[in-house]
C-alpha cells in the first residue's frame, strides 16, 4: 500500500493492504484514509469496514441497506416519487454517534454517484483545535463533561435543510442523553482533543445552561476555523474513512436534482453495547 498526503491532514492510498495493520496505524496517523476508485458490493464494503470494529446500524432504519442494516444509504436519489436514501445528512460540523454511550470508532463512506457540484465533506481537526487553546481554557474544560443527545444545537427547526435528519416517533424513543468530557483522551492514539463541541453537545454538567452554551458556542467557533479544515472531494468508487474521535466533520449541499449516493458505515469503539 503506497500512501500519499491528500492535503491537509489526511492519507490516500492506491490500494486495500492485505495487512490490515497497515491500513489501521495510517488511519490513526492521518485521521482520514481515502480509496480511490474502488468497485465494492455491500458484502465487501462490510467486511471491510468490520475490521476497524463492530458496526452500529443507524436509528433511521427505514434507510438501510435492504441486505445489510449495517449500511444506511445516503441519496436525494427518488425512486417512483419515494426517496431511496436519506438526503441532506450531517450538513453541520458534528461527530457520528456522539448521542450514544459508547460512540463511533470510524466513519466510512463508499461513494456510489458523484454530484455534478458539492457533495464535499469538511472536516475539523479537533487534535489541532485543542492544542492551540491558552493554558488558562485548557485547565477549566480539563474536568467538564458535556451533554450529549440526537441533534443540531445550532438548528431545531425540522423544516431545515441543516437540521438533524429528523427521526420518527418510534426512533425517538431510543436516543436518549449521555455524558462525555469535553476534552477526550484518544482511546487508539492517547491524544487530548476537543470532542463534539459542534452538533450534539446541548449543555455541561453542573453549569447554567446559558453558560454552558456560551461556552461551547466558543469552543465549536474555535474548533471549525478554516485553519483546522480540510476539504474532501469524491469520486466514484472512493472509500473514505475517518476518526470520529480526532475530528468535526459537515457534509456540504447538493441541489436536489443532481444526483448523489453514498453508502454508509460506523463502527463503534470498543466498550458495553
Amino acid at each position: 500500500m503506497r500512501l500519499t498526503k491528500l492535503g491537509g491532514f489526511g492519507l490516500q492510498a492506491d490500494a486495500i493492504s492485505p495487512d490490515f495493520r497497515e491500513v489501521w496505524d495510517a488511519f490513526f496517523a492521518g485521521q482520514i484514509l481515502v480509496f480511490r476508485n474502488l468497485q465494492l458490493k455491500a458484502a465487501q464494503f462490510l467486511e471491510f469496514a468490520r475490521q476497524f470494529g463492530r458496526p452500529e446500524p443507524h436509528v433511521i432504519d427505514q434507510f438501510h441497506h435492504p441486505e445489510h442494516a449495517d449500511i444506511l444509504i445516503l441519496s436525494n436519489v427518488k425512486k417512483d416519487g419515494a426517496p431511496t436514501g436519506l438526503a441532506d445528512a450531517g450538513t453541520y460540523f458534528h461527530t457520528d454517534y456522539s448521542y450514544l454511550e459508547v460512540p463511533a470508532r470510524a466513519t466510512l463512506l463508499y461513494s456510489i454517484q458523484v454530484p455534478s457540484k458539492g457533495g464535499d465533506t469538511l472536516f475539523a481537526n479537533q487534535y489541532a483545535a485543542y492544542d492551540a487553546l491558552p493554558g488558562t481554557m485548557k485547565h477549566k474544560l480539563e474536568s467538564l463533561v458535556a451533554l450529549h443527545h440526537y441533534g443540531n444545537r445550532d438548528d431545531l427547526d425540522k423544516g431545515s435543510r441543516t437540521v438533524a435528519s429528523v427521526l420518527s416517533e418510534e426512533q425517538e424513543k431510543k436516543v436518549t442523553w449521555v455524558r462525555h468530557p469535553v476534552v477526550r483522551r484518544h482511546p487508539v492514539t492517547g491524544r487530548k482533543a476537543l470532542y463534539a463541541v459542534s452538533g450534539s453537545s446541548f449543555g455541561i454538567e453542573g453549569m447554567p445552561q446559558d453558560e454552558a452554551i456560551d461556552l461551547l458556542d466558543e469552543l465549536r467557533d474555535h474548533a471549525t476555523q478554516e485553519k483546522y479544515q480540510y476539504r474532501l472531494k469524491y469520486g466514484v468508487g472512493d472509500v473514505v474513512i475517518w476518526d470520529n474521535a480526532s475530528l468535526l466533520h459537515a457534509a456540504t449541499l447538493t441541489e436536489p436534482d443532481d444526483p448523489r449516493t453514498l453508502w454508509r458505515i460506523t463502527v463503534k469503539e470498543e466498550g458495553k453495547s
